[in-house]
């Protein structure tokens, strides 16, 4: 199985966009949404093409493909907008034996892990992309395709064949990593 991850899109339809065509040439299984879909938070400028109505119209032409968890700027009102589920704190996906817990990152992270045994962690929320082992345990912060922070460019994650890599939204590989 093939997956795409993005996290912290907040609203920006033109980053969304690049992003739906990355899936598309990657011919991904599902795209993971790791939380912040379409407000832009309160700490945050307006993301550039601001436009959560058409973001939520776009990702709804891939309800079928998507596996959603809640971020910290997701609510009850963006739920009604979107047709498919995003209400929850994390997901579990376990693929050929590896287990993949998936959250947005302001609850679980590196530094406040879920309780049990996963191959791998994956979540957003920090808006800085990283790849590394954690005591055996892969943790995967796919960045933000729409503020991305520290000097870094907007990225994205891909899951396949237990390897996890990082992608610059432009399609240039940063890291990839075996789980």
């Amino acid at each position: 199985m093939k997956l795409f991850f993005i996290s912290d899109i907040h609203g920006s339809r033109e980053d969304l966009v690049y992003a739906l065509a990355k899936f598309e040439d990657e011919k991904a299984d599902y795209i993971i949404i790791l939380g912040d879909l379409l407000y832009h938070g309160p700490r945050n400028p307006l993301p550039r093409d601001y436009n959560p109505k058409e973001v939520a119209e776009l990702l709804n032409k891939y309800k079928n493909k998507i596996i959603a968890v809640r971020g910290n700027c997701d609510s009850e009102v963006d739920q009604m907008l979107l047709d498919f589920p995003i209400m929850s704190d994390y997901a579990m996906i376990v693929d050929e034996g590896h287990k993949l817990f998936l959250t947005h990152g302001h609850i679980y992270n590196k530094e406040n892990l879920p309780k049990g045994s996963f191959d791998a962690v994956i979540y957003g929320h920090t808006h800085l992309w990283e790849l590394c082992k954690i005591d055996g345990t892969t943790i995967c912060n796919t960045g933000s395709v729409t503020f991305p922070k520290g000097g870094n460019p907007p990225t994205l994650a891909i899951y396949e064949n237990g390897t996890i890599k990082i992608f610059h939204l432009n399609g240039k590989l940063l890291k990839q990593l075996a789980i």
